[in-house]
């Protein structure tokens, strides 16, 4: 949007024009075909009448008639007001040599415009406001006596029309949220129509827009492609489904309209920095509430039209009023707006759509029969408020620039035939039936609830009458029964207490005998239990004999086994002695295998039968546990018996053993037998297999020939294509040459220029024609192959083609589904060749234009590749090509975090270092488009928190060289700091890195009026960067 401060300004160097004005002028051509027709919306329009001096008279615009109705057509004519912009500093400079192309003269309401220097075209309006109006004039003339008459019940529409740049959004939409007299014609009305309604009335709002043909909700961004439904009744206009919003106070409309401005496609064009792509409409609709009084006709001075009519008998009466507020996109010429892939899309349907108005508009100042209407949805909106029974005011918007003359001069006379259309104004008032049947059953409910309420009344008083009654006959009796009940309770409850004392001295005598025959089991308990510690000590001595009587059998087995290990050293020479030793071992083994079991089975009977008598006592005296520990210590010790005859086990294992080696030096013999018999069988495989490879050598050859036959016809067609390719480079080179000669004769004002510019476009186009033909005859897949040969200038060439053919939009979703992406992808990671890597990183940068590329870029490990190649490369040239295709990444704010993850801004921010002026602006330009997408994420909840740049200290980088030589890295370098400046959660770092001091020097001494007059507001409305600029005292003009 535009600043206000440009409409208070004069044409002098020193005063500031509004960022919407950065480039002040655009086409206004409509044509539907090929956007450059010079037409103005399909029609001829009427020439005026021409004066040879500057005093001539004005044309007559309306025709003769009668003064009552002359009056009656003027009160309900659709008004129109004309506004000047002021110049920018480009267009001062510009038309400093020349007269100005336009003369206003308020005072008489007209408005002239030179054509030459002896020939004027003079034309009269309804109003005529200069450069210094101000925003309240402006309202107060277009736009209030529309809102009051929508207070007094009839419908009425406020637009805005004109050439794109020349202030339409800045008049109608500016929210004035620094100043308050910057507030456009939306926030001030809606402001008089919360002030003039009560409590009762209903004000509710939609905003609405129109893109490409397609209705969307700007409250409810989900929902788009929203469709119009006419009543075949009345023929009113109406969106089902659309977001109604009811408005109580003007902070929450104006929130509404924040919201609303953050969902409106916008874009960057050559004639405007935030051009409007679709058109904007505020729907206002009013409904009050009115009770027998009169309800006349405020807009209609005759008395005739005038409604006189009066509510009979009270009855409740209602008017619904809406009110639209326009905000159309500015038409634009293609050859001055630079709009190319989906900008020259959005500017067909906005000129498709401004063509079928001004059709519409034409048939009714000519009175035709038939009117267009339906040929487009914005004709189709607005069909109500020309010709219709809506009250209408224009306000078309113009530059001042003399290169605009064509532009402003249509608008003008799209203005003059505006002003003929007389609509035909109706009071929107009815009866309120809802209200009345409300207010009659109402009172129908209350009669009937009154007498319902009597009934029950009396009702009520019967009932509790007979309740009481029956409820003291009730309690007499319960008195008397329970007088009964309790002296019988009594006597019972006396003789239960004498039975139960009596129980209670018998059970002490049985206390007292118990405790006797207690005392005879104590005495004899203890005795047992001293028989069992004679016992226990009588066992552990039988346990020791029988461990000493183990330990020395073991000793002995120890030194037996000694000897049959040296034994078992000589056994090829004592096998058969050995062996009768083994059996005569064997045989004592079993033995003592006897002796071991008879003695376990000892032991097991022991053990079984301590346990039982522990369980015993256990069971017959808890209190004396600690006792019978010693026993279970004595059982533990029988268990350490067992695992030393476990031991015995082993040392019968390694005997096994020492007799298993025996038997594998008997057996040594047969298996060297065997093995000298498969031996021989494999020499016999080997001979054979010699004869089968002498085969398969024979059929290689035979391959080998027929691949260096295809080699040669692949050399020959690498040959053709590298021809092909170089011819390419030579016409590209030329071309470049020829458009750089161009470039500097378009800088000193050459009027040959747009006839040199046709060369290098048919030389674009035959370049494009001679890729295509390579891709044709090669084919797609042919060249995707050649990126796997092993010749280095294959790659190369083959590449260079892949990237021209990724330039254009057509080619870039053939080139990601024939698997090309992955075949750059796949290339540049095993490759390490600085020519191959900068060609690849370029077509790779290339298909990152188009938005569903970039997410299979990053998917795919496409920027986690870009950064590898950034830090390992050294080449300028193609470290150019990874920060370009880096910063495109960097325009999907889907992206960033996956961008963050993989290296990519790391690697980006790190790429200054090789201090390249190339590579540097497209840092810069990547940073910006960072920062830009990152801020839009923040505002539609996406994104919270500092931004990601600070944590690799851009911002200082930033800072550091906002002042660099190269304008467009200047540019961009600015548009990063103040995108970060909007952050809130930046402020306290931009703060303390000296980021307001260079904030309000890019406010100052910005080339860009529309950077500057963003970093005002910046400044303006954030009140830590204000104290901030107190403490140190900087200022700002």
């Amino acid at each position: 949007m535009a600043s206000g401060s440009a409409f208070r300004s004069s044409r002098t160097h020193h005063r500031q024009v509004p960022a919407t004005y950065s480039h002040g002028y655009s086409s206004s051509s409509y044509a539907t075909s090929n956007l450059n027709s010079a037409s103005v919306h399909g029609q001829i329009p009427p020439q005026p009448s021409r004066s040879r001096t500057p005093s001539a008279s004005p044309r007559r615009i309306r025709a003769t008639t009668t003064p009552s109705d002359d009056d009656e057509q003027d009160s309900q004519r659709v008004r129109v007001a004309v506004r000047l912009r002021p110049k920018n500093t480009d267009e001062i400079l510009s038309d400093a040599d020349f007269a100005d192309c336009i003369e206003l003269q308020p005072e008489l309401k007209r408005l002239k415009l030179r054509k030459n220097n002896w020939s004027f075209e003079s034309y009269r309006f309804d109003e005529v406001f200069t450069e210094t109006a101000s925003q309240k004039r402006v309202y107060e003339v277009v736009a209030k006596p529309v809102v009051e008459s929508v207070l007094s019940g009839y419908n009425g529409t406020i637009m805005a029309y004109g050439q794109t740049g020349t202030g339409k959004t800045y008049t109608v939409g500016t929210l004035g949220k620094g100043d308050v007299s910057e507030r456009g014609i939306m926030v001030r009305a809606v402001e008089d129509i919360i002030g003039n309604t009560s409590a009762s009335d209903s004000v509710e709002v939609s905003y609405l827009q129109l893109y490409m043909e397609s209705i969307h909700d700007l409250l409810a961004p989900e929902k788009s492609n929203i469709s119009i439904h006419e009543d075949p009744k009345s023929g009113e206009v109406s969106l089902p489904g659309v977001e109604v919003v009811k408005v109580r106070d003007l902070d929450s409309f104006m929130q509404l309209l924040e919201l609303g401005d953050v969902n409106r496609h916008v874009a960057n064009t050559k004639l405007n920095t935030e051009s409007s792509r679709s058109h904007v409409i505020l729907m206002v609709q009013i409904r009050r509430s009115i009770l027998g009084k009169k309800v006349e006709d405020t807009t209609c001075r005759d008395e005739s039209i005038g409604n006189n009519l009066f509510v009979k008998d009270n009855k409740p009466m209602i008017q619904k009023s809406k009110l639209l507020i326009v905000d159309l996109a500015g038409s634009e010429r293609i050859d001055k707006s630079g709009s190319e892939g989906h900008l020259l899309e959005e500017a067909k349907f906005i000129n498709l759509s401004l063509t079928s108005l001004g059709k519409c508009i034409n048939a009714l100042a000519e009175k035709c029969p038939h009117i267009p209407t339906r040929e487009s949805k914005l004709t189709r909106l607005l069909r109500d408020s020309f010709g219709g029974s809506s009250r209408t005011s224009l306000i078309i918007t113009i530059g001042p620039s003399a290169k605009c003359l064509a532009e402003t001069s249509s608008t003008v006379m799209f203005g003059q035939r505006a002003m003929k259309i007389v609509n035909k104004v109706k009071l929107r008032e009815e009866v309120d039936y809802e209200a009345l049947c409300r207010k009659l059953e109402n009172q129908v409910d209350f009669l009937t609830a009154e007498v319902e309420r009597q009934q029950k009344l009396r009702e009520n008083e019967k009932y509790m009458l007979d309740k009481q009654l029956k409820e003291c006959q009730d309690s007499l009796i319960e008195t008397k029964k329970g007088l009964l009940t309790g002296s019988e309770f009594l006597q019972k409850e006396n003789m239960h207490l004498k039975g139960e004392l009596k129980n209670i001295l018998s059970e002490l005598k049985s206390l007292k005998d118990q405790n006797g025959s207690l005392h005879e089991v104590a005495t004899n308990l203890e005795k047992k239990n001293e028989q069992q510690l004679l016992e226990n000590s009588a066992i552990q001595k039988v346990l020791a004999e029988t461990t000493q009587m183990y330990e020395r059998k073991i000793a002995e087995l120890i030194k037996q086994i000694e000897d049959k290990h040296s034994i078992a050293e000589l056994a090829a020479k004592e096998q058969e002695t050995m062996q009768k030793l083994l059996n005569d071992h064997q045989k004592s083994i079993k033995q003592k295998e006897m002796e071991n079991a008879a003695y376990q089975r000892d032991l097991a009977e022991t053990t079984r039968m301590h346990e039982k008598q522990v369980m015993d006592l256990v069971k017959q005296m808890e209190d004396e546990r600690q006792r019978f520990e010693c026993a279970q210590e004595q059982l533990d010790l029988a268990k350490g018996l067992l695992s030393d005859q476990q031991d015995l086990a082993q040392k019968q294992e390694e005997i096994d053993e020492l007799r298993a080696r025996l038997q594998e030096t008997s057996h040594l013999h047969e298996t060297t037998a065997n093995e000298l018999h498969l031996l021989k069988s494999k020499h016999q495989d080997l001979l054979e297999r010699e004869v089968t490879l002498n085969e398969e050598l024979h059929v290689m050859r035979q391959r080998l020939l027929m691949e260096e036959k295809q080699r040669k016809a692949v050399e020959n067609e690498l040959f053709k294509l590298k021809k092909n390719v170089s011819e390419t480079e030579n016409d590209m080179k030329k071309s470049v040459l020829k458009e750089n000669t161009l470039n500097e004769c378009s800088e000193y004002g050459s009027p040959m220029m747009s006839n040199k510019i046709k060369p290098s476009k048919e030389t674009v186009s035959s370049q494009k024609s001679a890729i295509a033909k390579i891709c044709k005859e090669v084919g797609f897949q042919r060249i995707l192959e050649l990126l796997k040969s092993e010749d280095s200038d294959t790659q190369i060439q083959a590449l260079k083609v892949i990237a021209n053919l990724a330039a254009e939009d057509i080619n870039q979703e053939k080139i990601v589904e024939e698997g090309g992406l992955d075949a750059l992808l796949t290339l540049m990671q095993s490759s390490q060749n600085s020519t191959i890597l900068r060609v690849a990183s370029g077509a790779i940068a290339n298909l990152a234009m188009n938005e569903l590329s970039q997410g299979l870029i990053v998917s795919k490990g496409g920027a986690r590749l870009l950064a590898k190649i950034a830090s390992t490369v050294i080449d300028s040239q193609t470290l150019r090509m990874v920060a370009g295709a880096l910063a495109n990444l960097c325009g999907n704010e889907r992206l960033h975090m996956l961008l963050n993850d993989d290296g990519g801004i790391k690697a980006l921010v790190e790429m200054v270092r090789c201090g390249n002026i190339e590579v540097i602006a497209q840092v810069a330009r990547g940073l910006a488009n960072f920062a830009k997408c990152e801020f839009r994420g923040r505002v539609q909840g996406q994104a919270i928190g500092c931004s990601l740049l600070m944590q690799y200290d851009a911002l200082s980088w930033l800072i550091a060289n906002s002042n660099t030589t190269s304008a467009s890295t200047r540019r961009h370098i600015e548009l990063a700091l103040c995108h970060l400046a909007q952050n809130e959660d930046n402020v306290k770092e931009f703060i303390s890195k000296g980021g307001v001091k260079e904030l309000v020097r890019i406010s100052v001494q910005s080339t860009r009026e529309d950077i500057r007059n963003y970093a005002q507001r910046i400044l303006a409305s954030n009140p830590m960067f204000q104290a901030e600029m107190n403490q140190h005292q900087i200022y700002y003009a």
